[in-house]
């Protein structure tokens, strides 16, 4: 069986398994550098360590998405209500992935 693919911890990008050794926590050097600079950022402050701040851009963003996501789950579940064929379902369960994948991004 293939290990599940792992989200980046900071964009939720897909991480490349390592050859060897530890796992990889981020899909690109740039989203390891931004996840250092956020955890630098609430040092000191009362946010706990593993905080992850969004703008109120980003927060809105991210609701779009799940929304999108929540409403192509909806879809499915009406087409097969109403007794849709196999090639339409199909095509419904691919756009479901597509907006739960997009929806997993905090960024």
């Amino acid at each position: 069986m293939r290990p599940r693919p792992e989200p980046c911890l900071w964009c939720g990008r897909e991480v490349a398994a390592a050859e060897s050794g530890r796992r990889r926590r981020y899909c690109r050097q740039s989203c390891r550098q931004r996840a250092y600079e956020q955890r630098i950022a609430v040092r000191g402050t009362s946010f706990p360590a593993d905080s992850t701040v969004l703008s109120a851009q980003e927060v809105t963003d991210l609701a779009d998405r799940i929304f999108a996501a929540r409403c192509a789950a909806e879809d499915v579940v009406i087409a097969i209500r109403e007794g849709a064929a196999n090639d339409e379902l199909s095509t419904l369960c691919a756009e479901l992935l597509v907006r739960a994948r997009d929806a997993e991004r905090l960024r």
